[in-house]
């Protein structure tokens, strides 16, 4: 026989291990309070400045990364969010300015701008959309451009872009934005980077990302375009910086051709109900030559109906008279249902449905003979009358 086993004792928990059990939970919690903080904080700032390119922007979309290695190079960089601040900073010589968010900066705040960086080293617009590049050139055009993931492109600029040398460098971006004729990391007969009227358009902007900035050469591209002076003023534009006349109406986006097109289309009209109106003539009336009774137009249905034989079409007639009659005086809809009418009906009269149904549903046999259509056009005749008189 077998002595009965003892079950497994449990070693007893001591001090020791309840402490180091508490500890590895609060580690354990205080790595989550932090990893949520952390996540907080870096979604704030991108909710925060959420513009391409912002210099204050942590997502991927902004260039917070270049700003804070600019700034711990020495660059003094100022960040100016509207036109005023970016009035107020200091522009000499010795000044890069560079503007991102172009596509808030209207006609009025871009001369305000240049007007107050015309002493600066250079002035850099990031991306600037198809609207300010028609004000600032309009033969320069504009192209998107895609590029594949290993589709890099190459400066090809001995003489450099505004006194920044960039030959040599390799710029790799998801897409960009190409202009007309010779300029920096070329495109055919297009580039990416162009020098017009003193400033530096940079169709690359994805190269200053947080996302973008590590692959091929755009770091470098980066640093040497706006860490070349000892500032660097970051304007970031405001659209409520614009004057009343930058506003953008339907006008505005309309192509110059619409108007003609709309005038001729308008005389064209007119012409047509001239011509129209001309050929039809003044409206004339005459009496009718026959008048026919309705009671006659019954009757001459009735007997075609009698002449072909076709009880199931004449027998379909009066159910479908009888339902729009019981309908309308049980308040229902027009085109209700034959089950809906019939369940109506039985309610108001307290007769079975079956009965009911059997006078009113088409799907019925159909009367055999003339004397069964005649008995079925009384049985409705009196359902009829028994539910307007109930």
């Amino acid at each position: 026989m077998t002595p009965p086993t003892s079950p497994p004792t449990t070693p007893a928990t001591t001090p020791a291990t309840r402490w180091r059990l508490s500890r590895t939970r609060v580690v354990v919690v205080a790595g989550i309070v932090l990893a949520l903080v952390v996540a907080v904080w870096t979604t704030r700032g991108a909710e925060e400045y959420p513009g391409v390119a912002d210099p204050r922007n942590p997502g991927p979309e902004g260039a917070q990364a270049l700003a804070r290695v600019l700034d711990d190079q020495g660059v003094d960089v100022t960040i100016a969010r509207s036109a005023d601040a970016f009035e107020e900073a200091q522009v000499d010589g010795a000044t890069t300015v560079v503007v991102s968010g172009t596509d808030q900066l209207a006609a009025s705040t871009l001369e305000r701008m240049r007007r107050h960086a015309a002493g600066a080293a250079r002035i850099v617009l990031v991306e600037p959309d198809y609207a300010l590049v028609q004000e600032i050139d309009p033969g320069l055009g504009q192209l998107g451009v895609s590029a594949d993931e290993d589709d890099a492109v190459r400066a090809h600029c001995p003489d450099g872009v505004a006194g920044v040398d960039l030959d040599g460098l390799r710029i790799e971006v998801d897409s960009a934005t190409s202009y007309n004729g010779e300029g920096c990391f070329p495109r055919g007969e297009r580039a990416l980077v162009r020098t017009v009227g003193g400033l530096v358009l940079l169709g690359a902007g994805q190269a200053l990302t947080n996302d973008q900035i590590t692959r091929a050469d755009n770091a470098a591209l980066g640093l040497r375009l706006l860490g070349q002076d000892p500032r660097l003023v970051w304007y970031v534009p405001d659209a409520t910086d614009a004057v009343s006349d930058d506003a953008v109406t339907i006008g505005t986006l309309l192509p110059d051709w619409i108007g003609p097109a709309l005038w001729i289309l308008a005389l064209a009209g007119i012409a047509l109900l001239l011509w129209r109106v001309r050929r039809l003539g003044p409206l004339s009336t005459e009496p009718l030559p026959v008048v026919v009774r309705a009671v006659e137009t019954a009757s001459s249905r009735g007997r075609m109906y009698r002449r072909s034989g076709d009880r199931a079409h004449a027998a379909r007639a009066l159910r479908g008279a009888a339902r729009s009659d019981i309908a309308r005086r049980l308040r229902l809809d027009r085109g209700a249902p034959t089950q809906v009418v019939v369940e109506a009906a039985a309610r108001h009269l307290g007769a079975p449905a079956e009965t009911v149904a059997a006078l009113l549903d088409d799907h019925r046999m159909p009367p055999a003979t003339d004397q069964d259509l005649v008995r079925l056009a009384q049985d409705l005749a009196r359902l009829r009358r028994e539910v307007r008189r109930s």
